[in-house]
């Protein structure tokens, strides 16, 4: 008996979205040092002067 010939193996699917994401996510971090502290900070930040409402999830004390 032979084996069965292995299925070619197809490229991983790329969402486009994702990738964009991704890069814009490296960017910042490259601005940053690639410094947790500090990409998080400058994250902050932007959040407030954003000029966007800030959603903060309910705390423990909210919840039921």
């Amino acid at each position: 008996m032979s084996k069965p010939e292995p299925k070619p193996q197809r490229a991983p699917w790329r969402d486009p979205i994702v990738a964009e994401v991704r890069q814009a996510r490296e960017r910042l971090f490259a601005a940053a040092g690639h410094d947790l502290a500090e990409f998080c900070r400058r994250l902050r930040g932007e959040q407030t002067t954003s000029g966007h409402a800030v959603v903060a999830p309910p705390r423990d004390s909210d919840r039921p």
